[in-house]
């Protein structure tokens, strides 16, 4: 095997931040349906795929599960980690585990690098935000993988001087570039540079950056061709064609051996997500090259350390992967857009770019001016802060603030401490390269980073009554929209944003009109807020019902409180009025208490309604005041009796004309169309309802089967290989717990067997991996027992082969998970 011939394969894992400014969390995505939201679903397609990839035999078996991560380079945008560890924990610690095992396989070098924080274009970024940005991505770095990054991916990979004495500042010792930002190169020790503009850097060596300061950056330079292949040439859909195309790269005619690296960077949404079962093409294409005599797996910072950059390169200044000079996809019209409107304009993006800089400037003075009150650097705490964003717990966060602020605190120093960091967070947040990225300033991506801004304003107007709201939205109608109705994004902002923006009576709202939906305990948690319930009062009279109450809200971010008081009235299915208020006194709410329950008792509904407004005033709420999470709970809620309803008369329509459903179709005929649809709908209710008991009753799911096959039933295969997904999940899950419980192995054999009549193909991959750690752990005992002649044992070993089969993996002596 040749010594110095190494393959290197980056991924670059990152999603834009979607959570709600206010709520701190991701809200529901019907574009994402099955799934929660967008991040749950490319989770669960490619970064957990990637954790636990497959390698196939030449029949389509499982023969090997592996944790890609631990074989190539990569970075997880930091915002996206911070989603992962709270709502994929399994995927979160493979991912931690994968750098902790590439340690030991790449000379002490692991697999992950860090990314500036929150994928903003850093040579558009003033000078703070770009030292912000590098130490929040070292400091999360180092808060995850516990060690410090030898490299730090640049977002859009977008560059320029500057940007590299940020990192050479903060001892980053390499990034990662496009062929294309290459100027010119020159030996060390030679006067002369070469031309290499237009993608024509030798991309096989490492590069040595001399920086005006005097410090020095490595610059790798990604293999071009080659990185744009996988995206639109297929050559995931075959491993050893991939692996091939790489290690072709390299000069294995060279005679003097000297060392190359063909390296290829790409989204790591590539594998897996873009492109179906990609990551298993990547684990094939690993598998090839390990196994291959002539070069060896490498990365980036173990390259470094065996052959330092014998050569310097000079860049081109304020460039991007995909963009020409100046960036001008995140900053003009002339950056080009993602193709699918090709008429469409972007004049919006110069004009957007010059209202968020207006706002964080404003806000820059104003920050300095007030932070300076509480803390004696400013810009110091904000460059610390990521330690709070990291754990929010009140300790944590008392720790900090006792720490960073210059005397004792306040309670209400303390919260205004803690808003004026915040101002800075959305302020930074609001530069998210994904705003810019695409065709139309009403998308979501465009909206997402006003909101961010709306939050920064709104924030600055608590602490101070500040107005930049009406400024900023006459800068954003100087922002046009490609799509008339909305026509810039001024319209967009009061449309769409507005809307969104919560204040503590909006959560007081929520949690009032939904405690007649959800029994809340004393304490409870409402997103990102604290409730304390400090007295509760329900009442029914028939279908309607009244909820009064008094709760303390606490925002775990900014520890701002708030005392309300609230009365709701539910008229039945999603009427619901009410009223919520800043408390006043026992006296008052004794009052409202007093008197509204008294109308309500005695059935006055309009009497009720009369009393919330002179208790509440203008301060109404209604079912459309909740956040959208729970507006659909809550609804499925009400509308359960109806949807029943519904159900038992479809239900009854099929019965009763099962007859001449089976006549039709033995004639070969057409059955009357809405007959058609009430047999669908209800057989297709039957096995969901099915899938979602604890306890399958396999003679009522063979009968549904049945019926599917007989009546040619159109299946509503999302939904229902979802919940087979689950439901085979659940099986395998128990059946780890307690390997010995044959029925259980019954279970799962008809279960699955079932499925395959529907016809279902649920997604087996979590059945997979539990399945391997099974036969890891516990065949190789009974194998031996079966042997010996134990009964049992044999039975055992007998379904755990069918099982294995249903799953698609071949069962073998040596079939043993790999996690590194």
């Amino acid at each position: 095997m040749s010594k110095n011939k190494f393959v290197c394969i980056h991924g670059h894992f990152y999603q834009p931040p979607r959570e709600n400014p206010w709520l701190n969390t991701v809200e529901v995505q019907d574009s994402a349906y099955p799934f929660h939201d967008w991040n749950e679903r490319i989770s669960a397609e490619c970064y957990s795929r990637n954790s636990a990839s497959r390698i196939l035999d030449n029949e389509g078996r499982i023969i090997d599960i592996v944790n890609n991560y631990s074989r190539i380079s990569f970075n997880f945008g930091p915002t996206l980690l911070l989603w992962m560890k709270n709502n994929d924990p399994d995927t979160y610690k493979a991912i931690l585990e994968a750098d902790k095992q590439s340690l030991k396989r790449f000379s002490g070098h692991g697999s992950a690098i860090a990314q500036s924080y929150n994928h903003i274009i850093m040579p558009l970024a003033n000078e703070r935000d770009k030292e912000t940005q590098v130490i929040w991505g070292i400091k999360d770095f180092e808060h995850r993988f516990h060690r410090k990054p030898e490299g730090m991916w640049l977002s859009e990979t977008a560059v320029n001087t500057d940007t590299l004495e940020m990192l050479a500042k903060h001892n980053i010792k390499f990034t990662i570039l496009s062929p294309y930002q290459a100027k010119s190169v020159r030996k060390k020790g030679d006067t002369q540079w070469k031309d290499v503009m237009g993608g024509k850097v030798d991309p096989r060596r490492p590069y040595l950056c001399k920086l005006p300061s005097g410090k020095s950056i490595s610059l790798f330079f990604y293999d071009g061709p080659v990185s744009q292949g996988i995206a639109f040439e297929g050559l995931l859909n075959n491993g050893k064609v991939f692996s091939d195309r790489l290690i072709g790269q390299l000069d294995m005619n060279d005679e003097q051996d000297s060392p190359q690296l063909m390296h290829i960077a790409t989204d790591g949404e590539t594998y897996g997500h873009h492109h179906r079962l990609g990551e298993m093409g990547l684990s094939y294409c690993l598998h090839q090259i390990e196994n291959y005599e002539e070069a060896n797996l490498t990365v980036y910072g173990e390259y470094l350390e065996k052959f330092p950059p014998e050569y310097e390169a000079q860049i081109i200044e304020n460039t991007a992967w995909s963009s020409t000079p100046h960036l001008e996809r995140w900053s003009d019209n002339g950056g080009g857009n993602t193709g699918g409107h090709p008429d469409w304009h972007q004049r919006w993006r110069k004009p957007l770019r010059a209202a968020f800089d207006w706002l964080r400037d404003e806000m820059i003075t104003f920050y300095e001016t007030e932070m300076g009150k509480l803390a004696t650097d400013p810009w110091k705490v904000r460059n610390a802060y990521v330690e709070v964003i990291l754990d929010r717990s009140r300790e944590n966060t008392a720790s900090f603030l006792k720490t960073y602020a210059k005397k004792e605190l306040s309670k209400e120093e303390e919260v205004k401490f803690l808003k004026l960091l915040e101002i800075q967070h959305h302020a930074m947040l609001m530069y998210t390269s994904c705003g810019w990225f695409f065709d139309e300033v009403t998308g979501i991506e465009t909206i997402q980073d006003i909101m961010y801004a709306a939050r920064a304003i709104q924030l600055t107007h608590d602490i101070s009554g500040k107005d930049f709201e009406t400024h900023f939205v006459k800068l954003l109608e100087k922002c046009p929209s490609n799509i008339p109705e909305h026509g810039h994004a001024g319209s967009a902002y009061t449309k769409f944003v507005k809307p969104s923006v919560v204040d503590m009576h909006r959560v007081g709202a929520h949690y009032a009109i939904s405690s007649l939906f959800f029994d809340y305990p004393e304490k409870t948690k409402v997103y990102s807020f604290d409730v304390d319930s400090q007295h509760y009062e329900f009442h029914e009279a028939g279908k309607y019902s009244l909820a009064i109450g008094k709760a303390k809200l606490t925002s775990e971010v900014t520890w701002e409180e708030n005392l309300i008081s609230y009365s709701i009235l539910h008229l039945g299915d999603h009427h619901l009025f009410g009223g919520v208020r800043e408390f006043n006194n026992d006296e008052s709410y004794l009052e409202m208490k007093e008197e509204i329950t008294e109308a309500f008792t005695k059935s006055r509904v309009h009497e009720v309604i009369v009393l919330m407004d002179k208790h509440f005033g203008s301060h109404n709420y209604s079912f459309w005041h909740l956040f959208k999470e729970d507006q659909q709970k809550i609804l499925d809620q009400v509308m359960l009796g109806t949807m029943e309803s519904i159900a038992f008369s479809f239900n009854n329509i099929y019965e009763n004309n099962y007859s001449l459903l089976q006549a039709t179709k033995e004639l070969g005929l057409a059955p009357p169309k809405p007959l058609k649809y009430c047999s669908d709908f209800t057989i297709n209710a039957k096995l969901e309802k099915i899938f979602k008991e604890d306890d399958i009753d396999f003679k009522e799911l063979n009968a549904v089967v049945e019926s599917f096959k007989r009546l040619e039933v159109k299946v509503n295969k999302v939904g229902l290989d979802f919940l087979a997904e689950q439901k085979i999940n659940s099986l395998m899950q128990r059946l780890k717990l307690a390997p010995d419980d044959i029925s259980i192995m019954n279970k799962i054999d008809k279960f699955m067997d079932a499925t395959h009549k529907v016809p279902l193909s649920p997604d087996l991959w979590q059945a997979q991996n539990i399945a391997f750690q099974i036969q890891s752990k516990n065949y190789q005992e009974y194998a031996e027992k079966s042997a010996a002649g134990d009964e049992q044992a044999k039975i055992w070993c007998e379904y755990f082969k069918t099982i294995f089969d249903q799953l698609n993996i071949k069962l073998t002596e040596n079939s043993v998970m790999v996690h590194s």
